[in-house]
């Protein structure tokens, strides 16, 4: 009899037990923009801070879009649908300037970072989000297998660039030595702040990106009248193409250069035969990274500070062993990048990261920065009317 009752007794304590580990376990919930294989590749991020911590996250998609339309009325009623959450960068800083993002300043350290990596994030000198990986904006992408059979090789001046071109002008079959990927404008937006961010350095890119020089400035328009312009009506750049079909054109030989993002690793038959260079003498990248941040509304902030801390540091390892994420965090070792990706980031070292231009500016200047680029691509004579329209639609 005194056995059976120490035994239930033993057995009501350890339910007793687990129901209050149970009910002291907090569960995060991260919310992302990633389904399907990027998704694939996230999760085991987040499994690698829960094995570390203890602590579970859920995970769930939101498009950015949808997220920017939601999360203001639900900050105003004090309430969030996550504890960390992906978002763009303006986004993340317009939360801190309004008191509905937790200030994490002194959670992470600039040094530790590409340079200019977390500036967009920072309001008044307070940190309100933290940069996670990203895909970088390198510059343009060749088949190695291309360049080999005609004799070709990477550019190290703008004169050697030029040659280049021309050297490919020439091939046989060739449409046109660049292919000019389109979408609703985003790929030539990539490439324009490509000549801006490398003729006028990344002080330049970061002033237009904040308002304070007008795009009719006389070194803006130098940019466009001396280097991109030229090659836009010597037919160097094709007429744009939707981005996913001139990336097929492109690798079955009909261009000989593509400028595309880091993204495009994932996206050939054999990434083994992919080459990328930047224009010579870039001292700053586009780097499109991931932000993150923590809603003032969390009901477990020490926990969601700790996961944004895992994000910003330990995870972008994790992740960048999965391919086609480039980190921000500068400790991630080289040696954990598959081969391609380990390229790309070396490219990054010694340079600025820079800022998506239209993605930070957003709002109604997006797309009219995209639709005057498409004019300047197939009326390149009409540079200073799009530098004129563009001033005039900036906020």
């Amino acid at each position: 009899m005194f056995k059976r009752i120490l035994l239930v007794a033993c057995v009501v304590f350890l339910i007793a037990t687990c129901a209050a580990l149970a009910a002291d376990t907090k569960t995060l919930t991260c919310i992302g923009p990633w389904s399907g294989a990027e998704m694939e590749a996230f999760v085991p991020v987040l499994q690698a801070f829960e094995k570390e911590t203890g602590i579970k996250v859920e995970y769930r998609i939101y498009r950015g879009e949808d997220l920017s339309a939601q999360l203001p009325a639900q900050f105003s009623a004090k309430t969030t649908p996550g504890d960390v959450i992906f978002m763009w960068a303006w986004f993340i800083a317009k939360q801190g300037e309004a008191g509905h993002a937790l200030d994490l300043t002194g959670l992470v350290k600039d040094a530790d970072y590409l340079p200019g990596a977390l500036d967009s994030l920072k309001v008044g000198g307070k940190l309100y989000g933290i940069a996670y990986t990203g895909k970088v904006k390198p510059g343009f992408w060749y088949r190695k297998s291309f360049f080999q059979k005609h004799g070709l090789t990477p550019p190290t001046t703008w004169e050697e660039f030029v040659a280049l071109l021309d050297k490919i002008a020439k091939i046989p079959g060739i449409k046109a030595p660049i292919v000019s990927g389109d979408g609703v404008g985003w790929p030539l937006s990539d490439v324009t702040e490509h000549f801006i961010a490398t003729f006028g350095g990344p002080q330049l890119h970061k002033e237009l990106t904040a308002g304070k020089i007008a795009w009719t400035d006389p070194v803006v328009k130098g940019i466009f009248e001396g280097r991109l312009v030229p090659l836009l009506k010597a037919k160097r750049f094709s007429e744009p193409i939707e981005w996913t079909q001139a990336l097929e054109l492109w690798w079955q030989g009909d261009y000989g250069l593509y400028f595309m993002g880091s993204w495009i690793t994932g996206m050939v038959k054999d990434p083994s035969d992919l080459g990328v260079f930047s224009l010579p003498g870039a001292r700053g990248i586009v780097f499109g990274a991931d932000y993150a941040f923590v809603p003032k509304y969390t009901k477990h902030p020490e926990e969601a500070k700790k996961l944004i801390q895992f994000l910003a540091t330990k995870g972008q390892e994790v992740q960048v062993t999965k391919g086609g994420h480039i980190a921000t965090y500068a400790k991630v070792p080289l040696d954990a990048y598959p081969p391609v990706d380990r390229g790309v980031a070396e490219l990054l070292t010694g340079r600025v990261a820079l800022s998506d231009m239209d993605d930070t500016i957003g709002g109604e200047w997006q797309p009219a920065f995209w639709d005057q680029l498409k004019l300047l691509w197939v009326k390149p004579d009409r540079y200073v009317e799009v530098l004129e329209t563009l001033e005039k639609k900036a906020p």
